[in-house]
């Protein structure tokens, strides 16, 4: 059987009642999508790790982020 639920207040709490006696033994199986290592949460962003690089490229057209689709393939502009 599979019940799903929720972690509130650091505990677990089931969604709905459930027809379980009081005291039952139960084991929890965390999906693997939803563990997150203390590493990967310390983990520095993509906009930290490259904010050095900002700017740092000349000549580059001002609406590039917004266009850039029209500048790699030539598709018409968004303004």
């Amino acid at each position: 059987m599979v019940y799903r639920g929720h972690i509130r207040n650091g505990r677990v709490e089931l969604d709905g009642p459930l027809p379980l006696p009081e005291g039952a033994e139960v084991e929890i199986t965390l999906p693997t999508a939803s563990v997150v290592s203390e590493e990967e949460a310390t983990a520095p962003t993509l906009y930290e790790q490259l904010k050095d690089l900002i700017g740092t490229v000349p000549d580059l057209p001002e609406d590039l982020s917004v266009n850039h689709d029209h500048y790699l393939y030539g598709v018409p502009k968004r303004q």
